[in-house]
């Protein structure tokens, strides 16, 4: 099968088109046909060598971590799929791979696609929407009338999350530049800051929550949007001492996250704010339950472009240029 893949970590070169074998199939696996693959910025982190510390991967490597397409076939032990399944999933870490024909995966992993969704929408959902959901629902655990920001809303993760926090009730602050506010209050955004013009820890006070998807000066900015007792949650670092446990890294990296965050830890703590990171975890059911908002009309997908799968490259570079409005995608079949 045709497969895009890195053979070393590289912040430069291309990905490379090859030829692969077809993923053999384990017991609880399903084999999917890649009829769409979304592509995300942890794509490119990985593919940089950004997260080998705590992903260390045997190279050569397919990347790829959003799914949509047809399964093909099934493990012995499979009872929830059956081949012909319509189906959705983002694979769980060391099994990733949609940048390619067909993939196995865990069938814990793996829903069934939305009805009301093309394949293209529908593997433009699970990575950003399960990351929306545990850090909404799971971390946050958001009530109604409470007060989330939100930050970089017309990104991926951010036009799911405003999606879900205003369908759990909560008011919902973004920022985001002027040409995107229109979109962004459509999708249910109460307040958006145009963090070009404007500082939004000036704006803002007395919050519950913050998904931080920054840089570390808007992680430390995002405290002072806070209450006391409310919490910080980043996805995109740094890591802190607790994921170090969890994901059960080696002793010298459990110290290496410790220094890192030892800085934001010990200004949250100053404030009364517990800070957390997040690195997203794959889930078939979390998934499940994400179908049933989408079909019900409650979340929807936002999708920018749809490449060629030939133009994967092209894809990654316009991910990595920040301009995208949602989600870039890209079809197979």
């Amino acid at each position: 099968m045709k497969a895009f893949l890195i053979n070393k970590y590289s912040k430069k070169e291309p990905l490379q088109l090859a030829n692969v074998p077809v993923p053999e199939v384990g017991d609880n696996d399903v084999l999917v046909a890649i009829h769409a693959a979304g592509l995300n910025l942890l794509d490119s982190k990985i593919k940089s060598g950004e997260f080998k510390l705590i992903l260390p991967y045997k190279l050569p490597l397919i990347l790829g971590h959003d799914v949509a397409g047809i399964v093909t076939k099934v493990g012995k032990n499979v009872r929830n799929f059956k081949v012909g399944d319509e189906v959705y999933s983002r694979p769980q870490d060391h099994r990733i791979g949609t940048f390619a024909e067909f993939i196995a995966i865990n069938e814990s992993d793996v829903a069934l696609k939305p009805k009301n969704l093309t394949m293209e929408e529908a593997a433009s959902i699970p990575l950003v929407a399960l990351t929306a959901w545990q850090v909404l629902v799971e971390k946050a655990r958001v009530k109604a009338e409470q007060k989330i920001f939100i930050q970089a809303g017309s990104g991926g993760v951010g036009t799911i999350a405003i999606q879900l926090a205003k369908h759990l009730g909560a008011t919902v602050a973004t920022t985001a530049s002027t040409k995107s506010f229109d979109t962004l209050k459509d999708l249910g955004a109460d307040y958006v800051i145009d963090y070009k013009n404007a500082d939004f820890e000036k704006s803002l006070s007395n919050y519950d929550a913050v998904l931080n998807s920054q840089d570390q000066k808007t992680l430390e900015k995002s405290l002072r949007v806070l209450k006391s007792g409310g919490k910080l949650i980043s996805i995109s670092g740094p890591p802190t001492p607790q994921f170090a446990q969890e994901a059960n890294a080696p002793w010298f990296v459990k110290i290496i996250l410790a220094l890192i965050s030892s800085g934001v830890r010990k200004k949250a703590k100053q404030l009364n704010i517990d800070y957390s990171f997040l690195f997203m975890k794959a889930s078939g059911e979390q998934l499940n339950k994400i179908t049933t908002l989408i079909e019900a009309g409650i979340i929807k997908p936002v999708v920018d472009k749809v490449f060629p799968f030939e133009g994967m490259n092209e894809a990654m570079s316009y991910v990595e240029s920040g301009r995208a409005k949602g989600k870039v995608v890209v079809r197979l079949k």
